[in-house]
């Protein structure tokens, strides 16, 4: 029965600084930054430590330098306690993030795992460019709350929930009309409407055509059966087949993001230690509102 997770951050957890203890800490940690800035074609320590912040929060950019990030702090917490890290027993990630836990399951090589980063982190930006939209968490509300509010608001435009984060944080997504009428519909059901700083609707059809070039990107990469389970996104369970990994991670672009979910399905496996390993508090602020008396520890 599994008793240890290791989760991973997602987009949104970027900030200018993070990286570099983890980066300065283990020769592993300091080779995968030179590795990463060989395959984007910038220097990625540089952008984490200095920014400039808008281009850090860049879709193409966050997501490959949160993927880094989080695996260097892997290698800074294996050089404290390497038993610790062998023997986590299960792991996942908040979107972005799911990618991160299958490079450190052993599913993807570092390698391929940025090369898909890097494609998927560039489509999604492009897919964000293409439509006015973005999106809005519905705080305070519950979820069934939040789905009549998404009801409502497609009268203005196309609109989904995007993220089922965790009690009274859940998150819109879509074209900006709808969006804007969702935080009015928000306030006036007594919730509290959080706008979020992001490039545009992620995890809906309108991130179209990103799934089709992360598709691509997928099939050139080798995909094999995780040592440990890796929970996915999409439905809270573990996939083991190459093919299915590659089919719900391409879903994962166009779908939400079911994170209280996968939470409680660890607990009901039996974790009853979590580990936040990769930049900002966000996976913490959240198991706060899941279940605040569980083991959490953030490594950064």
């Amino acid at each position: 029965m599994p008793t240890t997770a290791f989760l991973f951050p997602g987009q949104g957890a970027q900030s200018v600084g993070m990286g570099k203890d983890a980066r300065e800490a283990t020769d592993a940690g300091h080779q995968l930054f030179e590795e990463a800035s060989d395959v984007l074609g910038y220097d990625l320590a540089a952008v984490c430590d200095e920014g400039p912040e808008d281009r850090l929060n860049r879709t193409d950019v966050s997501q490959p330098a949160l993927f880094v990030c989080s695996l260097a702090a892997v290698e800074m917490l294996r050089h404290r306690d390497a038993d610790l890290v062998a023997g986590c027993d299960i792991a996942a990630g908040l979107s972005l993030g799911e990618y991160t836990a299958l490079v450190f399951a052993g599913a993807l090589s570092f390698a391929d795992g940025l090369r898909v980063v890097k494609a998927r982190g560039e489509a999604m930006q492009a897919a964000a460019e293409a439509a006015d939209s973005g999106m809005v968490a519905a705080l305070i509300l519950q979820p069934e709350q939040v789905e009549v509010v998404r009801d409502q608001a497609r009268e203005a435009g196309t609109i989904e929930i995007a993220n089922y984060l965790c009690p009274g944080n859940t998150v819109l997504s879509g074209e900006r009309a709808a969006i804007e009428r969702a935080t009015q519909l928000i306030d006036e059901a007594g919730g509290k409407a959080a706008p979020l700083a992001v490039a545009g609707a992620f995890h809906t059809d309108l991130m179209k055509p990103a799934d089709e070039r992360l598709a691509e990107a997928l099939e050139a990469a080798t995909i094999t059966t995780p040592r440990i389970p890796v929970l996915s996104n999409v439905d809270a369970a573990a996939h083991t087949d190459p093919d299915d990994l590659r089919a719900t991670l391409v879903a994962q672009v166009l779908s939400p993001v079911r994170w209280e979910a996968t939470i409680r399905a660890m607990q009901s496996d039996g974790v009853e230690r979590f580990y936040e390993v990769g930049p900002g508090n966000v996976l913490r602020g959240l198991m706060k509102r899941i279940d605040r008396k569980a083991s959490f520890e953030s490594v950064r």
